[in-house]
C-alpha cells in the first residue's frame, strides 16, 4: 500500500495513540511488528500516520499491548476505519492544511469550548468580520486565498455539537471595520447564542482580580476524554496538542475563565448594551 504524502492530523493522532500504547505495554516498534508479521519500518509507518492499519490488526496490537479500554480501542477502531470525505475536501492545496485539519477535527468533535480575548471566535464571527481579520494578517494573504479562507470559515459555522465561547470584552469592542460592521457582529452573536446547544459568556473589564490566561483556548472533545484536542493558534501557525498533562492544563484554564465569566443571560445583557453604546 503507497505511503500517505501528507496525513491528517487525526491520521497522526491515531498513529500517536497507538505508540503511546505500544510505549507504555514496553516494547520496542520492533517487537511489536513481529507481533503482526511485519517490519519495524511498517510499524514506524503506521505510528507516524503514513500508512493506515485495519480494524483487525489494530484490535490484535491493543490486545498485545494490554489495552482493556473498550471504548477507547472503539474509538481508535472508528478512526481507523473512517472513510469520510467531508466538505473541507474541496480546499485541499487551495489552502493551508491546518484548515482542513481543523474542519476534520471540528466534524468529529463531541463538543466545542473557546476563549478569546481580542477576537470574536471563528464559529461566531459574520463574513465581513472573517474577511477584515483575514485581512490584517502579516504577511498580506493573496485576494484570491482570502476569500477562500472567508468561505471555508463560514462552512465550519455548522454547529450541531454543545458549544461554550468565554469572550473577553476587548474582543467584543474591538473594531476590525467600522461601527456599522461592529453592530452586525455583536447581533450575530446574540442570535447564535439564543440556541439551545450554544453558550456565549462575557469577561468584563470591571472583574477585580482576574489573571485567568490571556491566550486563546480551544478545546475538541474526542469520543472520549483520552482523545480530546486542544488547538493553540499562533503567528507561526497551529499546533494541535494532545499530551494529558497539557490538555488537563487547558481544562483547567477553561474552568477557571469560564467561572470568572458573567452567566448566559447576564452575558446577553451585556452585549446588548455594548452595541447600543456603538
Amino acid at each position: 500500500m503507497a505511503l500517505r504524502r501528507e496525513p491528517t492530523a487525526r491520521q497522526v493522532r491515531l498513529g500517536v495513540e497507538l505508540r503511546r500504547l505500544r510505549e507504555a505495554a514496553g516494547l520496542t516498534a520492533r517487537e511489536a511488528a513481529a507481533l503482526l508479521g511485519t517490519g519495524r519500518v511498517q510499524m514506524s509507518h503506521i505510528e507516524s500516520g503514513l500508512a493506515g492499519v485495519s480494524e483487525e490488526r489494530l484490535r490484535r496490537l491493543a490486545s498485545h499491548y494490554a489495552c482493556t479500554d473498550e471504548k477507547f480501542i472503539n474509538a481508535l477502531v472508528a478512526m481507523a476505519t473512517d472513510r469520510t470525505r467531508g466538505w473541507w475536501e474541496e480546499y485541499r492545496g487551495l489552502l493551508p492544511t491546518p484548515f482542513l485539519d481543523i474542519a476534520e477535527l471540528e466534524h468529529h468533535s463531541t463538543y466545542r469550548r473557546d476563549v478569546e480575548f481580542l477576537f470574536i471566535p471563528g464559529l461566531l464571527q459574520t463574513a465581513d468580520y472573517a474577511h477584515a481579520a483575514f485581512s490584517s494578517r502579516i504577511p498580506e494573504v493573496p485576494h484570491d486565498e482570502l476569500e477562500l479562507r472567508v468561505r471555508h470559515r463560514m462552512e465550519r459555522q455548522r454547529i450541531t455539537v454543545p458549544y461554550e465561547a468565554v469572550i473577553h470584552e476587548a474582543a467584543l469592542r474591538i473594531r476590525l471595520s467600522d461601527r456599522a460592521a461592529s453592530r452586525t457582529q455583536l447581533a450575530r452573536v446574540l442570535e447564535l447564542s439564543e440556541a439551545e446547544h450554544i453558550s456565549v459568556r462575557v469577561i468584563p473589564f470591571d472583574l477585580d482580580g482576574f489573571g485567568g490566561t490571556w491566550s486563546t483556548v480551544m478545546l475538541a472533545g474526542g469520543a472520549v476524554p483520552k482523545l480530546d484536542t486542544a488547538v493553540r493558534d499562533a503567528p507561526h501557525g497551529t499546533g494541535f496538542v494532545d499530551s494529558e498533562a497539557q490538555l488537563g492544563v487547558f481544562r483547567t484554564l477553561f474552568r477557571r475563565v469560564e467561572a470568572a465569566s458573567l452567566d448566559p443571560d447576564r452575558s446577553r445583557d451585556f452585549i446588548h448594551r455594548l452595541s447600543k453604546e456603538l
